[in-house]
Order: C-alpha cells, then sequence, then structure tokens
C-alpha cells in the first residue's frame, strides 16, 4: 500500500519538474509529459486512498496523513476536472508545487491506521469530511489563480513584458477562474458546514459547540462569503478577488491544520 503513495509521490514531483521546465522553455512536449505525470499521480494517489480505506475500513481522513493526503488529491481532482473544462495556460505551474508539498507533509507524518473512536464511527464520515476536504481543494485553485493573477498585474503595470508576461492568461481569464473556483468551493464548504452540524446533533445532541475548528470553519464561511458578496454587488473584481482569494485560503489552511495543533479541541487530531 505505501508503495503507491511513493509513486504517486514521485510522479507529483516529476509534474512539478516537467511544467517549471515547461515555463522556462515553452516546449509543448515537456507540457504533454508533465499532464500525463499529473494523471499518473491521480491514479496511483487514488488507489492508496481506496486502498488505505479498505484496510482501515473507514474513510482514510481522520488523521494529519490521511487529511493532507486527501486534501492533495482533492487539488489534483479539481484541478484535472477544471483543465477538461476550462483551458488556463500555464495553471499546472502553480498548482502541482502546492500539491508535491502536500504530499511532501503527508510523507513525514505519521502513517499508522488508528482505530476510529466511538463519535467518528457514524456514516456522516465520509459525508462531511469529504465534501469540507473538496471545497479546500476548490479554494486552493481559487488560491493559484490569486498568485498567476498579481504576477500577470504586476509585469503589465510595470510595463515589463518578460517571462511572467508572455507565459500566464490575460487578466480577465484569470479572473474568471478565480471566479469558476469560487462558484464550486463556496457551496462545497457549506455543505460541509452544514453536514457537520448535522453530525453533532447526532454524536453529542447538539448542532454547535463553539469548538475552535467550527468557529473558525464559521471564520472562513463568512470571509468567502463576503467576497462574493463583494463581486456580485460591489464590483469586485480583478486584483480585490485575487487578493481575498489568498488571504481566504490562508484563513483555510488555518482551519485545517492550525487549530488542530495551536487551539485543539474535539476535531484534532494533532497528537
Amino acid at each position: 500500500m505505501t508503495i503507491l503513495f511513493h509513486l504517486a509521490l514521485a510522479a507529483y514531483i516529476f509534474a512539478t519538474i516537467s511544467y517549471l521546465v515547461y515555463f522556462g522553455n515553452d516546449n509543448r512536449k515537456v507540457r504533454t509529459l508533465a499532464r500525463g505525470a499529473v494523471i499518473a499521480a491521480a491514479v496511483f494517489h487514488t488507489a492508496y486512498t481506496v486502498a488505505r480505506m479498505i484496510s482501515g475500513g473507514h474513510t482514510p481522513i481522520t488523521s494529519n496523513h490521511e487529511a493532507v493526503s486527501f486534501f492533495a488529491l482533492s487539488v489534483t481532482l479539481g484541478y484535472l476536472s477544471f483543465r477538461w473544462r476550462y483551458r488556463v495556460r500555464n495553471f499546472g505551474v502553480f498548482v502541482t508545487p502546492i500539491i508535491t508539498a502536500l504530499m511532501l507533509v503527508a510523507l513525514f507524518s505519521d502513517h499508522r491506521i488508528s482505530e476510529l473512536p466511538p463519535a467518528l464511527q457514524s456514516l456522516w464520515l465520509p459525508v462531511h469530511a469529504s465534501i469540507a476536504v473538496m471545497a479546500n481543494g476548490f479554494l486552493a485553485l481559487a488560491f493559484s489563480g490569486g498568485i498567476m493573477y498579481l504576477l500577470q498585474e504586476r509585469e503589465i503595470k510595470k510595463k515589463k513584458f518578460g517571462l511572467f508576461y508572455h507565459r500566464l492568461p490575460s487578466l480577465e481569464a484569470l479572473d474568471n477562474l478565480n471566479r469558476h473556483c469560487l462558484a464550486v468551493g463556496f457551496p462545497l464548504m457549506t455543505l460541509g458546514i452544514i453536514s457537520g452540524s448535522v453530525w453533532a446533533k447526532q454524536a453529542w445532541g447538539t448542532y454547535w459547540q463553539w469548538d475552535p475548528k467550527e468557529t473558525w470553519s464559521l471564520i472562513t464561511w463568512f470571509i468567502y462569503a463576503a467576497i462574493l458578496h463583494q463581486r456580485f454587488t460591489a464590483g469586485w473584481r480583478r486584483r480585490r478577488a485575487a487578493i481575498m482569494a489568498i488571504i481566504g485560503f490562508a484563513a483555510a489552511l488555518f482551519t485545517l491544520w492550525g487549530v488542530n495543533f495551536i487551539l485543539g479541541g474535539v476535531h484534532s487530531y494533532a497528537g
């Protein structure tokens, strides 16, 4: 089972390096290799996740290793689904390093499969946890698009049309990318919070406990709700939307990791 994880990691690293090389030399053969590596990595990674689920008897998302690994897989599948519908030039250059970084974090986390505590032995586990992590996957794509937008805008404002200007999509395309990713990620986040509340009622007798992770999930939700509200009512687009996508993703990462290791709570798997 571990070999599948290492094969996926190796494919992600190869894809990242290939995309970076392609970004520099614009060789389409290198781009084809990079795309093939991402698809291969997704296959190995999915097989690893399924094998771990079969071995543990539950959805593999209850430890730091499992959560980060599933997060990386969600970003990968989100990226591939996006690539299938839209064409955003050199998007993979900015997405694959994030996936590889997540996989390296998972690599150095404890791989042991632990028995689920009674509170987690519920059919709500795969529903709530998988939806919440998939939401973060699309928010990571919006974050990547935000970085690309700011880099491209900087080139244009300085009127120095260098490597980024010629390799990145137009500002309009990147703003649309941001909007599409948020349009998927935010509803998933909302469903994640709702399903978690229903599960909490079933497990603890109350819909909301103001546990640190619940609180930060709500804070993150309000950040993204404000982004979408301002987009459609105040005309927040382009630079503001890109910056807020980056800030929102930072909040999402703190909800995923920071809460576990700093604040603890009933949702924490830091120990």
